[in-house]
């Protein structure tokens, strides 16, 4: 048996006024959701305990198994293992965003969705001026990069800039959870307010106001950790598997569990991402590993933008270019496959952040007696036969081990 799951990152929402207080999910046309959930069994599933931040690292970590509270998870820790960067028993890794500030307020999260290129650039002025000494900067990803600091503490209070858009700076700064961690966030907040002084006036930076494009006038450091302890797949579920993301936090996670990552050209983390090609690596995953793991951000990243429009599409061309795709080739090939639907949590449109909420999920498998589920939606879900799950239920679920 093969066994896939697809996340489509923040699909799930609230009602949302525009559409008559139904949600994206219950408007967009995606007949093979639908179908997965009409030919499967659905419920609800509680990826992120009550006691933890609705951050995507928690919910994905959720998703495949791990309890945040045991494996730590602070995102660059995790984000590490994806770009290659060992992480010393003494270091605590931070994410670095790369975004814009405006009139004193985050504007927004990722400059205005910066290339990596640009984002490089002026790393390496901050690389220059405070890096060295124990602090290194990592270029990743657009706008998403990592700082990793030898011997600072991980105590600290950060705010993740998704979550504050529009909210003055100045409210945001890293605070410490305790004395020992003073130092460390007086240290770090340094350093942030240096890169507004080096990038505003970048060159870089006036060519994109030229542009009409935001300035990326700020890093932002966030989700302190050290180096988690995890489990892999193998050693626990006996199976081998894959994760095909373009965003670094789930491949590392996929690292640390002992699956291979697989890169997809063109994979961009947002909605122009390619959709066809992750399917396609998907099912040539499928040849020689068991479970594949397969992530699309494209949703969340149109609801921290608050374009409603963008994430309906987002959620039909999930569905048309990527989950048609898959069933389709399964369906030809008569490969016999688990395949799993669901978001790791809901992020409103309206509201542009991440918040806790149960997210509905829908698993077709082989011989399984479908429930009364006629639609994949928040609402059509909580009434499947899988009621709430928790914990690790749902990865055990659908690997077959509960």
């Amino acid at each position: 048996m093969k066994y896939i799951v697809i996340l489509g990152d923040g699909m799930a929402d609230v009602p949302v006024k525009k559409l008559n207080g139904k949600t994206p999910l219950q408007v967009a046309n995606k007949p093979n959701m639908d179908r997965i959930a009409r030919e499967g069994r659905c419920g609800l599933f509680r990826t992120v305990p009550a006691d933890l931040p609705p951050g995507s690292e928690v919910a994905n970590l959720g998703v495949m198994g791990f309890d945040a509270r045991t494996c730590g998870y602070g995102r660059g820790a995790l984000e590490a293992a994806s770009m290659g960067v060992e992480i010393g028993d003494d270091d605590m890794a931070m994410r670095c965003n790369v975004l814009c500030i405006e009139n004193k307020r985050i504007k927004n999260h990722s400059a205005g969705h910066i290339t990596s290129a640009e984002s490089d650039e002026l790393l390496g002025v901050l690389r220059a001026e405070v890096g060295g000494h124990g602090l290194s900067f990592y270029t990743g990803v657009d706008y998403r990069h990592l700082f990793v600091g030898h011997g600072l503490s991980p105590d600290l209070i950060c705010m993740p800039p998704h979550d504050h858009p529009g909210e003055l700076v100045e409210d945001l700064m890293i605070k410490p959870k305790n004395s020992q961690a003073k130092a460390t966030a007086e240290l770090l907040n340094r350093i942030t307010r240096r890169s507004w002084e080096l990038f505003e006036h970048h060159p870089l930076n006036e060519r994109r106001r030229a542009e009409g494009k935001d300035p990326a006038n700020s890093i932002w450091l966030w989700s302190p950790g050290r180096r988690p302890t995890m489990w892999t797949y193998k050693d626990r579920f006996g199976v081998t598997g894959a994760v095909i993301s373009a965003v670094d936090l789930i491949r590392g996670i996929g690292v640390y569990a002992g699956l291979d990552v697989i890169k997809v050209e063109g994979a961009t983390g947002l909605w122009n991402t390619n959709f066809e090609g992750k399917a396609d690596a998907c099912l040539n995953a499928l040849k020689d590993h068991d479970f594949v793991y397969l992530h699309v951000e494209a949703p969340d990243e149109a609801s921290h933008e608050g374009n409603l429009e963008r994430k309906i599409k987002s959620i039909e061309d999930l569905d048309r270019r990527l989950i048609g795709r898959i069933l389709g080739e399964l369906e030809k090939k008569h490969e016999r496959a688990v395949v799993a639907l669901l978001p790791d949590h809901p992020t409103p449109v309206e509201s542009r952040v991440h918040i806790h909420g149960d997210v509905p999920f829908a698993i077709m498998s082989p011989g399984i007696e479908a429930d009364s589920v006629e639609r994949y939606d928040e609402a059509a879900c909580a009434k499947g036969g899988y009621g709430l799950l928790e914990g690790d239920q749902f990865i055990k679920t659908v690997l077959g081990k509960e």
